[in-house]
């Protein structure tokens, strides 16, 4: 029964089964073993060397607050510094003389110790000048929370006090049965050498420094950076410390010290970033399982599988030629039989499919082409009889109106005309000065029609400019905003006067009105408007044109613009005499 079934399977699902259970499945369970040993390993070894770099952590920092305790005993002992703190100074000249006694001190602990920032003794005696480093004791410094930390401590060992940026050793120098006044030495440690052998320290965790209370003090996160959980108002108790999912905790506590007595350093590890490489290896494991499988799966399929895929890839595309189908089967110069069957194939639906069309579609885009060669002669006929319908158009109402005795109304729509035809039959990008004026008083005598005796205008031009050639309506645009916007709102009479001249080689033109004017607030907006890289339209506007010249000339012309309200607006504009090359047709 059992090779009954083994015959019925295909050759490449045995080939599969035979390498499932005779090669991927002892390859997986062997590596999952050898993994998890390693993990234990390392585990094992990477908690031991944490415990010795908190070990030598704790001595290094337990060695810098010695030095301070140390500096701070010679200060305790010293006579001078003694006699100093408690006489009462009656000149400043003997004031110096006593501290210039006792400077030695200071310079000693300023040079030697590196590991120390500063050194401060406060006193309360009324004599005292600060000077540096002794500074007088006042209610300001009692209330600090150092100070409350030593208030009801003897002047026989210092005290270490520790915030969220800082370490100190704090000791009183006088003793209140037998000193008049109260003296405390204040030791601040260098935080940029702490911050230091923190950084240096082989611990790749989390460092905190915990008081006999046990309050994190101090903290250092893995990256360097102070914790956040330790701040100026903020101090977290030892087991509100946030933890990893999976944390090592290691402390190191001193013993023996009066003044690091029960002090502990604390470190947390996670578990997971310290077996980082070891997962990393666990996925590299499982990717190589899975290659292994799938690797050998697919070689199998495919050797067992070659003759009989492509032999339906070639059924199915003699089925497809019914639908007119002529898709090529891939070839890949394959020397059995079934390549050479593919290759005529091939061979004959490339036949077909170039008889096809040679024959029936060459007919059917000839046939295309000539639709569409009408329908541009169509197009091309509409687009003559649109403006020729027009002008006409424009010709008998200016004919009627000189019949009915209305010569201004007829002026005004020759003016129209004259105006709409050119702009339409314009095929150039420049044209001469005296084609603009033309376009121009065409213009205003309509606008004059408009305005009745409202509107007057003048211009004067340099002759000799009249056939020079500039970019087609340039000056238009201006004239147009002067009548409608700087004339219109006025009450009495709209004056606009233009100049066009020549200067240093350049030419000039001037447009002045009496009209409403601006602000310099209007004027910056409008000025910021023409700056703007926006799409303009279809509008030929003064952005129109000062974006051509840009196009045409670059930085070779200039525009200027005044106004006042109320006052009316000028505008100058510049432009070379000569244009350039290649924006001289269109």
């Amino acid at each position: 029964m059992f090779n009954v079934r083994l015959h019925h399977l295909k050759l490449r699902h045995k080939l599969t089964v035979i390498y499932i259970l005779c090669v991927f499945i002892p390859i997986v369970l062997t590596n999952v073993m050898f993994y998890n040993v390693t993990t234990n390993n390392i585990k094992n070894q990477k908690t031991s060397d944490a415990e010795q770099a908190m070990h030598q952590l704790k001595s290094e920092l337990g060695a810098v607050i010695d030095d301070a305790a140390g500096i701070s005993y010679l200060f305790s002992i010293d006579r001078l510094l003694t006699n100093h703190l408690n006489t009462d100074h009656l000149t400043y000249d003997r004031y110096v003389e006593s501290l210039n006694e006792i400077t030695h001190l200071f310079n000693r602990s300023d040079k030697e110790y590196r590991t120390i920032s500063s050194v401060l003794i406060m006193s309360d005696n009324p004599s005292i000048l600060d000077s540096g480093h002794i500074i007088r004791l006042d209610d300001s410094a009692r209330s600090q929370e150092w100070y409350g930390r030593i208030e009801n401590h003897n002047n026989t060992y210092p005290h270490l006090y520790v915030t969220h940026d800082s370490i100190s050793v704090i000791q009183k120098l006088s003793d209140s049965r037998v000193q008049p006044y109260e003296h405390v030495l204040k030791i601040d440690l260098n935080m940029n050498y702490i911050r230091q052998l923190l950084e240096l320290s082989s611990f790749e965790g989390d460092i905190y420094l915990l008081n006999p209370a046990g309050e994190a003090r101090y903290g250092r996160l893995a990256g360097g950076q102070p914790s956040p959980q330790i701040s100026v108002d903020q101090t977290i108790m030892q087991d509100d410390i946030t933890l990893p999912n999976k944390a090592i905790v290691i402390g190191q506590q001193y013993q023996n010290n009066r003044y690091l007595s029960n002090w502990t350093v604390y470190g947390v590890l996670d578990e997971e970033k310290i077996l980082y490489d070891v997962r990393q290896s666990g996925q590299f494991i499982l990717w190589f399982a899975g290659i292994n499988f799938l690797v050998p799966t697919l070689v199998i399929a495919i050797i067992s599988g070659s003759i009989h895929t492509r032999i339906q890839n070639i059924l199915r595309h003699m089925k497809s030629v019914k639908g007119k189908n002529f898709e090529r089967i891939p070839y890949h110069r394959e020397r059995d039989e079934v390549g050479e069957l593919a290759v005529e194939f091939n061979r004959m639906s490339d036949r077909i499919e170039h008889l096809i069309n040679d024959v029936y579609e060459a007919e059917l885009q000839k046939k295309e082409l000539a639709l569409r060669q009408r329908q541009a002669q169509l197009h091309a006929l509409h687009s003559q009889i649109n403006p020729h319908f027009l002008f006409n158009a424009l010709e008998t109402i200016r004919m009627r109106s000189l019949m009915k005795g209305e010569s201004q109304t007829a002026r005004t729509i020759q003016n129209m005309a004259k105006i709409f035809r050119k702009s339409i039959l314009w095929k150039r990008s420049f044209v001469t000065i005296r084609e603009e004026l033309e376009l121009m008083e065409s213009f205003l005598e309509i606008q004059k029609y408009r305005f009745d005796s409202k509107l007057e205008y003048h211009i004067e031009v340099d002759q000799s400019l009249l056939d020079i050639e500039i970019p087609k309506m340039t000056f238009l645009p201006f004239v147009e905003n002067a009548s409608i916007h700087g004339i219109e709102n006025i009450p009495g009479i709209g004056y606009i006067t233009i100049q066009i001249a020549q200067e240093g080689g350049q030419i000039l033109f001037i447009i002045a009105d009496n009209g409403v004017g601006m602000n310099r607030e209007q004027i910056r907006e409008l000025e910021h408007y023409f700056d703007e890289e926006t799409a303009m339209g279809d509008s030929i506007g003064m952005k129109n044109v000062l974006t051509r010249l840009r196009i045409c000339y670059g930085d070779s012309f200039t525009f200027t613009i005044s106004s006042d309200p109320g006052g009316g607006t000028r505008i100058l504009l510049r432009l070379p005499m000569e244009k350039l090359e290649d924006g001289s047709s269109s």
